[in-house]
């Protein structure tokens, strides 16, 4: 069945500024501004390794490779704020028609990063149906300044509106790191009609709950089973007959995952919810929360 779906666009088509993350050329609100703005409605699917990869080859096919995907994909960390009480967790749990979170998002070697790293801030939430993403980039020295240190940093005319919002948030509601999620992504963008369309493949799903400097040399553990990958369909207006075709021929079903609570979840921060993806957790040890297996980087 086709999914058709309509969005009011915020950002104009111009080019993407400077060290604009993976996918997100088209999407800058002036260039070169370093405040990105987007809508976009999104599908998820939970398909196993193999199923990944024949939708994949299918992907090869009939979509453009993201630039910066290559062979080997790109990895993606992400550090999640949240109140004590875990308010943003719960008010996905939830369904909240409005909601939203806040992160400090990596793209690369978390290992190579410096406090000269360009990173975003960013505040992704979610309006009924649409998802609203909003954010900027910084120096990660900047980043960690204003949403640990809760002070504002250095900014452009055009940002200043956004770094307040972020620095009210952060105090107003007393946030703090809490979660922290990296994975290997595998992104296709439409082209022709189908432009506005972007399909990713993400694997090796990780977390952790401490040390959230992003260039820590510190344990993560799988929070997704690693024989599966989360499939995300990103559509500006419509997703086209042949997507939608080709997920039902393999019988794919619509989840609701968040990999920011299955890090919550799997650290045992919050209960296992209905949406919690099951398979991998091991016996708590003595003293310590269930978590999953330990992940060795790649």
């Amino acid at each position: 069945m086709l999914r058709r779906f309509r969005r009011r666009t915020i950002s104009a088509d111009q080019p993407a500024a400077p060290g604009s993350p993976p996918g997100e050329a088209g999407h800058a609100l002036r260039a070169p501004s370093r405040l990105h703005a987007f809508n976009r409605y999104e599908i998820k699917y939970l398909v196993d390794a193999a199923t990944a990869g024949e939708l994949r080859a299918e992907m090869e096919r009939l979509l453009d490779r993201d630039e910066h995907s290559g062979e080997n994909g790109y990895g993606i960390w992400s550090v999640y704020y949240d109140t004590r009480a875990l308010r943003f967790y719960w008010e996905k749990i939830e369904g909240l028609k409005f909601r939203r979170k806040l992160r400090i998002r990596h793209y690369g070697d978390r290992f190579q990063v410096t406090g000269d790293t360009p990173v975003f801030v960013e505040i992704k939430q979610r309006v009924n149906r649409v998802t609203q993403k909003r954010r900027v980039r910084l120096p990660y020295r900047d980043a960690v300044a204003l949403c640990d240190g809760r002070a504002m940093v250095a900014h452009g005319p055009s940002e200043r509106a956004f770094l307040e919002e972020v620095l009210d948030l952060v105090c107003r509601l007393d946030l703090r790191a809490t979660a922290m999620t990296g994975y290997q992504r595998h992104a296709y963008v439409g082209r022709g009609a189908d432009v506005g369309l972007r399909v990713t493949f993400d694997q090796r799903v990780r977390g952790r709950d401490r040390d959230f400097h992003l260039g820590a040399d510190a344990e993560n553990r799988f929070i997704v089973p690693p024989g599966k990958v989360i499939m995300e369909v990103k559509a500006d207006e419509w997703v086209p007959y042949w997507l939608t075709d080709l997920t039902a021929e393999r019988n794919l079903q619509v989840v609701r995952v968040s990999k920011y609570c299955q890090s919550v979840e799997a650290y045992g921060r919050a209960p296992r919810s209905l949406f919690h993806i099951p398979g991998h957790d091991l016996d708590p040890i003595p003293g310590r929360p269930p978590a999953m297996t330990t992940a060795k980087e790649a």
